[in-house]
């Protein structure tokens, strides 16, 4: 089913429903806030192309106006296994369970607010038999006298949503529903985001993990030079020391990453629905993920209908509009009509015959005279409400701007920090194989050969670092864009509830 296809469908009113929601309603009539009025993400344009760098994840990215975000972003990455991660995720993350109970529950109050448009019907039937005596009628003598007396009605109960009261809470239940909808929305971005940071988080730490081991064996082989100096009468006792206390340190920053990557391994298998001892086989190398380089930039006018957050907080205010028309309408008169039809008969072989026809019609209207200032204070508080609401909506649509905002200018410096990166650890490395050479032959002192080590190592681990983040914050764009969801077809029928059908006049019944 298309996601779009899974809005609030219009249930059991059909053309009745049409009807009576064509009448006048008291209360405001909702229309959603206009977009706001500005023309891009920053004072200054941002350039339309990052910097390119000679290294895996250094392509240079270009962000392309109003291009359409594909539902299934994370495809981008190229990485198959990615791909069957998020996929399994959908089907078993109990988070997404409870936001399709959520819509669905929404969904049903709909329906069954909906009945308020329909009159009451309730049918009864009584039976009784019963003996009197002559002596309750001043009879002074005679027998008892025993008689059956049956009694089936049918009574009609009808309040009239003159003023719209009724109409303007199914609006409200609508409304929420929609706000339930767009929940369930977020709740599939921010799943499958967080999917896709926790398999680049668990690459990076591989490769800083590679990265300190590789160093770790530099090191040591290091260490061994320097003994065999040591040994020869090269160099000093504490030249020795200080390499051990090197290497020693980088050793211990290997534990502390090993840590890291087993939460980050038990986070994405809790993503997936599972306990930790039923984690993926799927490991992630930065090697196996392709970066993005046509990047969606959505135009600002239209950011405020694709990002789901928006559309909850708009379902919200027009919840709260609609509420200040239920409160209205709760001050007014009440109109009612009710009617009984039934037979009464001391048998059932006399029933519904002429004489034994019962029934009564009867209209009422009903109005608050005083009530301390309690319907007065609703309506007050649902004005307040709607306030509230509204000042939520514009927070949530400065953030939305402000998170898409974030990711380019991280996108931007991500690049030139990767660039910046890829120099450091190139001249870190040429500066430490000359070192090693100027050691060797004693030209360069032990600190200088020391000093030259630990910048190499800092520099390969801040290259992968600066990979990684490039790679997550990509993701962090799709995310701030809104994910595609329009395109999405994961959302069941199940979530949408299933509201019961009134054949009215006209209708097909099979349909």
């Amino acid at each position: 089913m298309s996601i779009r296809a899974a809005s609030l469908r219009p249930g059991p009113l059909g053309p009745f429903a049409a009807l009576l929601l064509a009448g006048c309603a008291v209360g405001p009539n909702f229309h959603s806030p206009p977009a706001p009025a500005v023309s891009g993400y920053a004072r200054t344009p941002l350039p339309a192309t990052t910097a390119a760098s000679d290294v895996h994840g250094g392509a240079a990215q270009t962000f392309v106006s109003g291009l359409d975000i594909p539902g299934e972003w994370w495809t981008l990455f190229h990485s198959p296994a990615l791909d069957r991660l998020i996929a399994d995720a959908l089907k078993a993350n109990p988070s997404l369970a409870a936001a399709e109970a959520a819509l669905r529950e929404a969904n049903e109050n709909v329906y069954a607010a909906q009945g308020g448009f329909f009159p009451d019907v309730t049918a009864s039937f009584q039976a009784e038999r019963q003996a009197f005596s002559p002596a309750e009628f001043g009879a002074s003598t005679g027998k008892s006298s025993t008689f059956n007396l049956v009694t089936p009605t049918l009574s009609v109960s009808y309040p009239l949503d003159v003023f719209g009261g009724v109409r303007r809470q199914v609006e409200s239940y609508a409304a929420t529903a929609e706000y339930e909808r767009f929940e369930l929305e977020a709740a599939y971005l921010t799943l499958t985001s967080n999917v896709v940071v926790a398999a680049i988080d668990e690459a990076s730490l591989r490769g800083q993990i590679a990265a300190t081991n590789d160093i770790i064996r530099i090191e040591s082989a290091q260490l061994n030079v320097v003994q065999q100096q040591f040994e020869l009468g090269a160099v000093a006792k504490s030249e020795v020391l200080s390499q051990q206390a090197t290497l020693a340190a980088t050793r211990a920053s290997l534990p502390g990453l090993e840590k890291q990557l087993s939460q980050t391994r038990d986070q994405l298998t809790a993503l997936l629905g599972r306990y930790p001892s039923q984690e993926p086989e799927a490991t992630f190398e930065l090697a196996d993920l392709s970066l993005p380089q046509q990047l969606p930039l959505s135009l600002p006018s239209a950011l405020v209908a694709e990002r789901p957050d928006v559309r909850a907080a708009d379902a919200t205010l027009h919840a709260a509009s609609a509420n200040i028309g239920v409160a209205i309408a709760n001050e007014l008169p009440q109109f009612t009509i009710s009617g009984e039809v039934g037979s009464m008969a001391l048998g059932f072989s006399s029933l519904f015959t002429p004489a034994t026809t019962i029934w009564s019609i009867a209209g009422g209207v009903a109005t608050t005279v005083f009530d301390g200032g309690t319907l007065l204070h609703k309506k007050r508080a649902a004005v307040a409400a709607f306030q509230e609401a509204a000042a939520q909506y514009r927070s949530t649509v400065i953030s939305a701007f402000q998170n898409v905002a974030d990711a380019l200018h991280a996108l931007e410096s991500d690049a030139n920090a990767l660039a910046a990166q890829v120099a450091a650890e190139q001249s870190a490395a040429a500066s430490l194989d000359l070192a090693r050479r100027q050691f060797a032959l004693g030209a360069i002192s032990y600190p200088t050969l020391l000093n030259a080590e630990t910048t190499y190592e800092q520099a390969r681990i801040n290259l992968v670092q600066a990979e990684a983040t490039r790679f997550s914050d990509t993701a962090g764009l799709f995310q701030a864009l809104g994910g595609g969801w329009w395109h999405r077809t994961d959302v069941t029928e199940a979530a949408v509830g299933t509201p019961d059908r009134i054949w009215l006049p006209g209708e097909d019944p099979q349909h």
